[in-house]
């Protein structure tokens, strides 16, 4: 620390109003915090802004090195501050030159011979890195304007100059460390494969947080070159980058890129080739100078690293070093599960004692403010200020994280978004009814009687047609999704609701993937994991079912268009609000339980707003299609084909009422009006097909679990469809189809279904003549339908994720809870409705 600001007067981050300036002095708190709050650049001398508090006063939201963080009143007060006018005090501490240090280069490769070459393509959260792997390997990957988009690795391959770049996509991560489970995964990938370059793609428009993760992958001594991603919005900053000063500070190519409108990506590639063929075996790679003390104690870990290796394969000493005084977790547990390396370990111990007597200064943040010092003069050599920008988007963030208008934005836009999905969706999806009717009469008219006719217009039509009408409105529900997630609005909504996220011991970053599940629930238990405190992460998880996705709307469009003609996006509302308040109470209960463990403090950096793109937008809406529509051509048309066939067979003659005979009757008596004889005739032959259903398989094991569902106001046709659904959601609605006998060539200009469930009645027992479904009993379904068995897919994933114990527990809770709910809702409405 500069003696010189001793005597000036100290004060907490959390004191500050918003607009106040201060630089920071110290940091205190845990380890895990002090170490991710130094690497996002909360370094002694950096200037911090306080922008605002969010809508329920906390947490702040904060202004450093050019971007926005969030972090709560809790966290900031171990943030030590001095006024602004300290900052002339302060050390100015000359790191515009970096030492060279002269390394055999382990990583070059023939080039001339090799024409496959492996690439990892690594950078920050937000930084358009799988925008540019699906540009250049022509996959459809999920991107989005908020850090967790990507969890897993993507591969792909791309051709260029006759030469094949196998390329992996790896999840966005702001430093080489073992804070988290992505930066765990991204450094175990690149000390474990093989790997010929890495492309390090960074935010133009952020530089300087950028090039703290950009200075560890140097130290690791790998062919590299920086893709200067997002250079419009740079621009649009009026500044502009010197692309040849910065490439030799750096001593690597960087290529300014436009990712999303495929500039510079040819320019990349020729580059990295280029690159790549001046090679020599011998290089040189540039590392900053932490010191006199500091180096030799590297030095001295890297002659023993050198002697007795820790990791299989010979990368870079002096970043194994450098981690290892650090006290990396990952490197640390390498360097113990060999015995031959114990000498290590003593060593690393014993320049760890030296550094501590000889450095005024904690030896991890003394090494991160020595590389944001040198990130600092980088940036002051190559970026320039051309005028003032624009206030516009601060306008904007202003509404959107108003103390009450923020909240009020948050509910309408949700709102909206359900009342889109039936107001737009209800006209493509009676266009797609009444062509599936026409082709059903098409092919009773073409076809000649029989099992194959049956199968064709009643179970495969029945079936898969009546869940394919709903396409419409899942893909308007996802658009929405879509242009609030790259808009950057989905950050800005965790960052309104952290508050109440930490009534049930979360915070705000676990709600972007429990807004995600109301697409999937599937991706979104995979995204939990940037949620970094494992307790934290199976609470997510766990609530995350209970997050009505997409897969479910089938479902709640087909009850509400049949039963509440007014309120609809309220009703639907409603349904999910119920999802989210079950979840609530799980975090709670969660929260309360003894399954303690370390706390993870909360930050989350807040992405730039941008103007969502058509491309993307499109794009995601056509992954969702297309997931849709394989499902429809794969588990649910197998699925209406299993529950037709059960529900045919075994053929019976036995019927309790010659059927045929009546019918025969009733042909003959001249006596009956032409219209009443028909009616008489199709009530005969429904009756028919009702007993015959009854005697079915599926009519038998639907009356089997009839008594468990009965108080619930259920009967046992949608017992069937109950089961069916637990092997995927939309098959719900596609059992009814064909149990409930829609006829598809009925009126055109109706959603057969629907009318059906309008005007059924129960044909026998106590309740013989009334209507089976009424307002209550629908709601009653729906919530049903909310709560119970997460599908196959979701509990695989839970498997994964959580193991075979919780994902098991979460199906019989989830289960039990839809019972008991839905038992509540429609006995209590009973009472109150007669």
């Amino acid at each position: 620390m500069n003696t010189q600001t001793d005597n000036l007067k100290t004060n907490k981050l959390s004191n500050l109003k918003p607009g106040l300036k201060a630089i920071v002095y110290k940091i205190d708190g845990s380890s895990i915090f002090k170490k991710r709050i130094l690497e996002l650049g909360f370094i002694y001398g950096a200037e911090v802004k306080v922008i605002k508090r969010a809508p329920l006063r906390d947490p702040y939201e904060y202004e450093i090195l050019g971007y926005r963080i969030a972090l709560r009143k809790a966290e900031a007060e171990n943030i030590y501050v001095l006024p602004h006018s300290a900052a002339k005090h302060l050390a100015n501490n000359d790191f515009s030159k970096c030492k060279i240090h002269k390394q055999i280069n382990n990583n070059n490769i023939d080039i001339a011979n090799k024409k496959n070459i492996n690439i990892a393509l690594i950078g920050n959260p937000n930084t358009g890195k799988t925008t540019l792997f699906n540009h250049v390997s022509g996959s459809r990957n999920k991107v989005g304007n908020y850090a967790g988009v990507t969890i897993e690795l993507s591969t792909g391959k791309y051709r260029h100059k006759n030469y094949t770049f196998n390329i992996c996509d790896l999840p966005g991560i702001y430093a080489l460390t073992d804070y988290s489970y992505e930066e765990q995964y991204v450094q175990k990938y690149l000390l474990e494969e093989e790997i010929d370059l890495v492309i390090n793609i960074t935010d133009a428009s952020n530089l300087a947080r950028n090039l703290y993760l950009t200075m560890q992958l140097a130290s690791m001594n790998f062919n590299m070159v920086m893709a200067l991603n997002m250079y419009d919005e740079l621009e649009s900053k009026h500044q502009t980058i010197n692309c040849q000063k910065l490439s030799d500070l750096l001593d690597f190519p960087v290529v300014p890129t436009i990712a999303d409108k495929g500039n510079g990506i040819e320019e990349l590639f020729d580059t990295i080739i280029l690159y790549l063929k001046k090679r020599n075996i011998t290089s040189f790679s540039k590392h900053i100078d932490y010191g006199e003390e500091i180096e030799k104690s590297i030095e001295s870990i890297s002659n023993s690293i050198e002697s007795s290796p820790i990791i299989n394969k010979n990368y870079a000493s002096r970043f194994l070093s450098i981690q290892l005084l650090e006290g990396d977790e990952y490197i640390i547990n390498q360097l113990t599960k060999r015995s031959n390396n114990k000498d290590v370990t003593e060593i690393v111990q014993h320049e760890k004692d030296i550094l501590e007597n000889n450095i005024n200064d904690d030896i991890e943040a003394y090494l991160i403010n020595q590389r944001y010092t040198y990130i600092q003069n980088i940036v002051k050599q190559t970026v320039k200020n051309t005028k003032a920008s624009s206030s516009a988007p601060k306008e904007i963030d202003k509404l959107l994280t108003h103390p009450i208008g923020g909240i009020i934005v948050f509910i309408f836009l949700i709102w909206l978004s359900f009342k889109a999905t039936f107001t737009i969706g209800s006209y493509p999806m009676d266009w797609l009814d009444t062509g599936i009717g026409l082709l059903s009469v098409w092919i009773k008219n073409t076809m000649p009687p029989g099992p194959l006719t049956d199968l064709l217009t009643d179970g495969i039509l029945g079936g898969v047609g009546g869940v394919i009408i709903f396409l419409p409105n899942i893909l308007i529900l996802f658009c929405c999704l879509s242009l609030m997630e790259d808009s950057g609005y989905m950050a800005r909504a965790a960052f309104i609701m952290d508050k109440l996220m930490s009534k049930i011991g979360l915070h705000g970053k676990a709600f972007i993937p429990l807004i995600m599940g109301f697409g999937c629930n599937v991706p979104a238990i995979m995204a939990s994991r940037t949620v970094e405190n494992k307790k934290d992460r199976l609470k997510t998880m766990f609530m995350i079912p209970f997050m009505s996705c997409s897969a479910r709307l089938p479902v709640y469009v087909l009850f509400i268009a049949a039963f509440f003609n007014q309120h609809q996006a309220s009703i639907l509302l409603a349904i999910y609000g119920t999802g989210i308040l079950l979840a609530v109470g799980i975090g709670i209960f969660f929260n309360l339980s003894s399954m303690e463990m370390n706390k993870v403090p909360f930050i989350m950096e807040l992405p730039p707003y941008r103007m969502p793109g058509l491309k993307n937008t499109t794009l995601n809406m056509w992954q969702k299609a297309s997931q849709y529509l394989r499902k429809m051509g794969t588990t649910i048309l197998l699925a209406s084909i299993i529950i037709w066939a059960m529900g045919y067979f075994p053929q019976q003659t036995d019927y309790s009422k010659d059927y045929d005979k009546l019918i025969t009757i009733t042909n003959n008596n001249s006596t009956l009006h032409p219209e009443d004889k028909a009616s008489i005739i199709n009530d005969l032959e429904l009756s028919k097909a009702e007993e015959h259903l009854e005697k079915s398989y599926i009519g038998q094991l639907g009356h089997f679990i009839s008594p468990v569902l009965y108080p619930l106001g259920f009967d046992w046709k949608m017992g069937v469809s109950i089961i069916t659904g637990m092997a995927a959601k939309e098959i719900v609605v596609g059992s009814m189809g064909i149990l409930y006998q829609a006829d598809l060539d009925a009126d055109e200009t109706s959603v057969s279904l629907i009318d059906k469930l309008k005007n059924r009645t129960y044909e026998k027992g106590p309740k013989s003549g009334q209507k089976i479904f009424t307002p209550l009993t629908a709601f009653s379904f729906m919530v049903f339908i909310l709560l119970y068995f997460p599908c196959i897919a979701v509990i695989a994933a839970l498997i994964k994720e959580a193991g075979w114990i919780r994902a098991i527990a979460t199906a019989i809770f989830s289960t039990m809870a839809a019972w008991f709910i839905s038992l509540y809702i429609y006995q209590i409405g009973s009472y109150f409705m007669g």
